[in-house]
């Protein structure tokens, strides 16, 4: 009996997950999209009119700039602290770890005021490096830690080996390091990429061009701003908002299974 429950349980709960993604894949593929799940009467139209209508790819555009340069930024500053982190010693260092990785705590909305008022200051308000530079920083907590313990792993020993043959300490760590940190970054550079592009309020509150707007953004006025809901537009949006994560994730996934240091150990 308990177990029957149990199913019926999972079942219900399976049912209220898959429903609304039910709902967006059937809806961009109909032509007569509602509010309601339905036999779509199929058509490829709504994802036509996504790549076609004003101001619906500039949405796209924008999303991509934003995060692929905070995470080209993030990934760059991070390796090289987490590095940093990694291979000296000084004092403070285990309190300043914990430091940066105490700001994460913080909730954002809490501190989004005062990071307007900064970057207006800066004039960087309302521009697209002004809101890399935020998101950038602003997932560089952890980047740093798990850089750190990705680095941790890579024995010194190899570094010290390719100094003995002429290397640079850049060079060592271009040429040893950075294949071994191979699947760290993978795991960090998805990671900042799903926060950049998931964010919704930093861009709201640093951007007022809906030029700049990201998709995130104009999903949202789509659905807010209008009396009448274009479903199908709306939900092809959807389908294209979610395919450059999952695209990500299909091609670093296979990276981050593997050991860093199994090719290291045996030569």
């Amino acid at each position: 009996m308990q177990r029957s429950i149990g199913y019926v349980l999972l079942v219900l709960l399976a049912l209220f997950c898959l429903v609304p993604f039910a709902w967006v894949v059937l809806s961009a593929i109909d032509a007569n999209a509602g509010a309601t799940v339905q036999l779509p009467t199929l058509s490829f139209g709504n994802f036509v009119r996504f790549f076609t209508a004003a101001g619906t790819p500039l949405l796209l555009v924008n999303s991509l700039v934003i995060a692929i340069g905070t995470t080209v930024l993030n990934l760059g500053l991070g390796l090289a602290g987490g590095y940093a982190l990694s291979r000296y010693v000084f004092r403070g260092r285990r309190f300043f770890m914990f430091g940066i990785l105490l700001i994460r705590v913080i909730p954002a909305p809490a501190t989004i005021v005062a990071l307007y008022l900064i970057m207006v200051n800066l004039q960087l308000a309302n521009t697209l490096y002004g809101l890399i530079l935020v998101q950038a920083v602003g997932g560089l907590p952890v980047t740093l830690w798990l850089m750190k313990g990705t680095i941790d792993a890579v024995p010194i020993e190899l570094e010290e080996a390719a100094w003995t043959d002429g290397s640079t300490r850049f060079q060592a760590i271009r040429r040893v390091v950075l294949p071994l940190a191979g699947p760290g970054l993978g795991a960090a550079a998805m990671l900042i990429f799903m926060g950049s592009w998931g964010d919704f309020l930093t861009p709201l509150v640093l951007l007022q061009n809906q030029d700049l707007y990201p998709l995130a953004i104009g999903l949202f006025r789509a659905f807010s701003e209008h009396d009448h809901v274009d479903w199908g537009l709306l939900a092809a949006s959807a389908i294209v908002y979610v395919a450059p994560p999952a695209v990500l994730y299909i091609f670093v996934r296979k990276h981050l299974l593997k050991s860093s240091l199994g090719g290291a150990v045996k030569g």
